[in-house]
């Protein structure tokens, strides 16, 4: 048994921000995909690495966490240049400019 299999089931309040985490990861990726930007850039608090993940992978991993209480095994992307990559700041305050755009017209 691995350690995912030990995983403790998600609070309540993990579950509700798994949740608006999978609707931010939608948000981020209608504008910022066809921006020709791949996925998000993670920085993993357990092995101190950044880590990419595409759009499909994140939103997978968001999914099983929410249905099963557990990301999925995964591998990040191999080799990715990191120009096709963004932080979840970045993404936050790019989804925010674009609000903030069409507020004012």
């Amino acid at each position: 048994m691995g350690a995912l299999d030990d995983a403790e089931p998600l609070t309540a309040a993990e579950r509700d921000e798994a949740i608006t985490d999978l609707a931010d990861v939608e948000v981020f990726r209608s504008l910022l995909e066809p921006q020709g930007v791949l996925g998000l850039v993670l920085d993993c608090p357990e092995c101190g690495e950044q880590h990419f993940f595409d759009w499909e992978l994140l939103r997978g991993n968001l999914k099983q966490m929410i249905e099963k209480g557990q990301p999925q095994v995964h591998e990040p992307a191999f080799h990715p240049d990191p120009a096709d990559y963004v932080s979840w700041d970045y993404a936050r305050g790019y989804v925010d400019g674009v609000i903030d755009t069409e507020e004012r017209r």
